[in-house]
């Protein structure tokens, strides 16, 4: 095997599942096999009978990993706080990485995954997954080459419930872990962060790039019994003048979305919008001149992005979406927390717990966040009696997170 690209896993439960099959599915055949793993609960892994039959080794940590091996490749799925430690550790010892998303928990932690990344001479991507895929990779060309003409207004929704299994993992929802490390999961951080960042992505002006934030103003809700927020609405604007709306909550009944309308002088982009039937599941632009065109389908699922790592290591092209384009999207973040530090409660009347696994949900809020998407406005501003207005944080050379 001395001319196939070796890899190592960190994190083989929960996301990090898609990888073992991926590779197990696909490696060898493409020439990448697994050279090892580190995981200090395997268990968590559906394919970790497949693992062990194939003689690949397992271990509690990547020190203990890289003790006796080396890899050409380290794929980080580990929870949040552990991306800027682990992927500096794999970079030090000679690998290139690809880091699941968010890149990190702090700006600061993001900036010394840079500064790993430049002193080791590595790859570093960061796998937000819309940032590969073909059909917005397309819509990004177009923007960029000026086709659909100046960026007006961007906005997502995605609404998805979430039960009380998954908040049932140790890190889920915290703030901190209890080592006293950043954490920020939340619904904008991590199960719908591909969203807020495709939007930041999609409008930078080279194709590796995203849009810089220069303000946000955030406001952050809570109906689980966590530390962290599980809905969301953010005004976002960028250096470009673009505002940028994003709407998310777990704390639903129904799922809805992920939807959006990306508003040019030229055209109207449409995902899954409720006003354009065509967009179901497509992306699709609307031009003034009527022409319509469909960039087609994006992969939810899809592993491009391991894929075009492993052909970045052999060819040493570059990756769509290395740290500087992933940066953005943990500034928002940390710049939420600063404008709205202390989470709103729901009011106790208006949440409905039901279900088992029980899923927490309040009442009506589908119909609010839907409200908010249409007006382009965040909750306080649409007069919701429990709605809180977020502070607006200037995001202009913001250095660190303090909390």
């Amino acid at each position: 095997m001395q001319n196939n690209i070796s890899v190592f896993l960190s994190g083989i439960g929960g996301y990090g599942n898609n990888y073992v099959k991926e590779l197990l599915r696909s490696g060898a055949q493409n020439g990448v096999y697994i050279a090892g793993a580190a995981d200090p609960r395997p268990e968590s892994c559906s394919s970790l009978d497949e693992l062990k039959a194939n003689n690949i080794p397992i271990y509690e940590s990547v020190e203990s990993f890289y003790a006796e091996h080396k890899a050409d490749l380290a794929i980080i799925s580990s929870p949040i706080q552990f991306h800027c430690e682990q992927t500096c550790a794999a970079l030090s010892y000679g690998s290139h990485v690809l880091c699941e998303k968010p890149m990190a928990a702090t700006v600061q932690e993001a900036r010394q995954m840079i500064e790993a990344r430049d002193k080791a001479k590595r790859i570093l991507a960061i796998g937000f997954q819309w940032a590969y895929d073909p059909a917005y990779q397309s819509l990004k060309k177009d923007i960029m080459a000026g086709r659909l003409e100046q960026p007006k207004r961007l906005k997502t929704l995605v609404l998805w419930p979430r039960d009380a299994d998954y908040y049932s993992r140790g890190w889920a929802g915290k703030k901190k872990d209890q080592k006293g490390r950043w954490v920020l999961d939340s619904v904008a951080n991590n199960a719908t962060a591909h969203y807020l960042h495709n939007m930041l992505f999609v409008l930078g002006k080279e194709f590796y790039q995203s849009v810089q934030p220069l303000e946000i103003t955030a406001e952050l809700y809570r109906a689980n019994a966590i530390e962290n927020f599980d809905t969301s609405a953010m005004r976002i604007f960028a250096d470009n003048g673009t505002e940028i709306l994003f709407y998310a909550s777990h704390a639903v009944k129904e799922s809805i979305g992920p939807m959006f309308c990306y508003e040019f002088k030229n055209a109207s982009v449409y995902y899954n919008h409720p006003s354009f039937p065509q967009s179901a599941d497509h992306i699709v632009a609307v031009f003034k001149d009527n022409r319509i065109k469909d960039y087609g389908r994006p992969d939810h699922q899809g592993m491009y992005k391991l894929w075009t790592v492993i052909d970045a290591i052999r060819g040493g092209t570059t990756v769509s979406c290395p740290p500087e384009a992933a940066l953005p999207h943990t500034l928002c973040i940390n710049g939420a927390h600063q404008s709205m530090p202390d989470i709103v409660d729901f009011p106790s009347e208006l949440i409905i717990k039901e279900g088992q696994p029980a899923i927490t949900h309040v009442k009506a809020l589908e119909n609010i966040m839907m409200e908010c998407f249409g007006q382009n406005k965040l909750p306080s501003e649409i007069g919701i009696p429990w709605a809180k207005s977020g502070k607006p944080i200037s995001l202009a050379g913001y250095e660190r997170f303090e909390g």
